[in-house]
């Protein structure tokens, strides 16, 4: 059974930091490249970042180009999305998914639970 399991979501204020985390189990994880998603309320789920099964391509929405940086360790099954300055509309349900390829649109096979992001102003 595939498991993603996020952790590293929180409250934080307008200008700062978090690290999310992603853990999988399940699968076999280099094959797959790994991606976050958010979904705001009562909006679509849009892809934030993802990062290919090698770590050596990487994709990034627009709106957090500069900000946000994704990484992967193939070696303990974990992607992790570093996110700094933080703004209000970042806040968000982010979700880790595994996809079968590289930015938007790349079919995607399995989804976390999802962990919550608030960002005060």
């Amino acid at each position: 059974q595939v498991q993603l399991v996020e952790s590293g979501g929180g409250l934080v204020q307008a200008g700062g930091s978090l690290r999310l985390s992603c853990a999988a189990s399940g699968l076999t994880f280099s094959n797959y490249a790994m991606g976050w998603f958010l979904q705001a309320p009562g909006k679509e789920r849009e892809i934030v970042a993802a990062i290919s099964w090698s770590g050596g391509g990487t994709y990034y929405a627009d709106s957090v180009k500069c900000r946000f940086t994704i990484s992967r360790d193939n070696g303990k099954n974990t992607v992790h999305l570093q996110m700094n300055s933080l703004k209000p509309e970042d806040t968000a349900v982010y979700y880790c998914a595994g996809s079968r390829g590289l930015g938007p649109g790349a079919p995607t096979d399995y989804w976390g639970q999802g962990t919550q992001v608030t960002v005060s102003s």
